[in-house]
């Protein structure tokens, strides 16, 4: 291997280990840099490895040294993300029930080595499964790759759209017809993802669960010009919040209409069980905080749903009824 380009290689592996394999507390000895290259057939002695390091410095690359005892140790101290940035990040990949579990792990995983060996393994090691109602579908990836695509070439979208029923089958709106539309903008909100839209057909913005999206495609035809208007109107759109905290935790059991069946799995996962009590009544039992937020949720379906157990929160609720009428 020619002088110039022996001298190049060294330098970007020496950067490679720097960066994946050191810290201020774990710098690497000069000594064992150069065992560490003379391994991978590299040629290396004291006097290059200053010289590559010193040239790597100059380049704007955050590498220091300290002594460790007779020795020199080399560290990188500058990475893109601290470690509670990091510990945030999985965090919140962990506890985003939209992202199916392998491809979670597999993000954990990415954002962990984005630490170097060593903070990785820390990350790692403080890893903690505290979501069990990760979606089963391994395509929403996909979904969003294709959904930016299309909003980042400013092209309609076409897609399937369907429900869950109470045995988790999907059930097609529209016959299966394919739906299309003009993409706006991709909304995290209440850990679901939806997709914002701008409807042709009734001039207006219309939204979709991204993981009740299937078969997604991008169409040649450019969205309409509405899109541009939304998407100014989308932060004052995206400040609903929800939460059932703040109370004791009760088990109780609900009585609902068939038709809102999908917000019971929007709020306890798709793992609910069901039962079927008429051809257009269910009831599922499911563990809640009785709280405020719990009955607000609960009264915006009055009429479509009622809590039928245990008895000493059925009073509370038939008095609430009784209050309001």
């Amino acid at each position: 291997m020619p002088k110039a380009t022996m001298q190049k290689f060294r330098a970007i592996e020496i950067l490679r280990i720097l960066q994946e394999e050191t810290d201020s507390d774990h710098p690497i000895t000069t000594h064992d840099f150069c065992q560490r290259l003379e391994e991978k057939g590299i040629t290396c002695d004291r006097r290059t490895l200053s010289d590559d390091i010193s040239d790597l410095v100059d380049l704007g690359y955050a590498i220091s040294s300290k002594n460790i005892g007779k020795q020199k140790g080399y560290f990188y101290y500058c990475f893109m993300f601290s470690n509670e940035e990091l510990k945030v990040l999985i965090d919140a990949v962990q506890a985003s029930s939209f992202i199916p579990e392998k491809q979670s792990n597999e993000l954990m995983e990415k954002l962990a080595k984005l630490g170097g060996y060593h903070r990785q393994e820390v990350l790692k090691g403080n890893m903690v499964t505290f979501n069990t109602r990760k979606h089963k579908d391994e395509s929403i990836m996909q979904n969003v790759r294709v959904i930016n695509d299309c909003i980042s070439r400013h092209k309609k979208i076409s897609f399937h759209y369907y429900d869950l029923d109470e045995n988790k089958k999907k059930r097609y709106r529209k016959n299966r017809k394919r739906y299309v539309e003009n993409p706006a903008a991709l909304v995290y909100n209440d850990d679901k993802y939806y997709l914002v839209c701008y409807s042709d057909k009734y001039q207006n913005k219309v939204i979709y669960r991204v993981d009740r999206m299937y078969q997604i495609g991008i169409t040649e035809e450019n969205v309409a010009s509405e899109v541009e208007v939304l998407k100014d109107e989308l932060p004052t759109y995206t400040k609903q919040t929800f939460g059932m905290f703040g109370g004791e935790t009760e088990e109780v059991t609900l009585q609902f209409d068939r038709s809102i069946l999908g917000q019971i799995y929007d709020q306890f996962g798709e793992e609910t069980e069901v039962s079927v009590m008429t051809a257009n009544l269910l009831k599922s039992t499911v563990k809640v905080q009785i709280s405020p937020a719990f009955w607000g949720w609960l009264f915006q379906f009055r009429g479509n749903m009622s809590l039928i157990s245990p008895s000493s929160v059925k009073r509370q609720y038939e008095l609430m009824l009784s209050e309001n009428n």
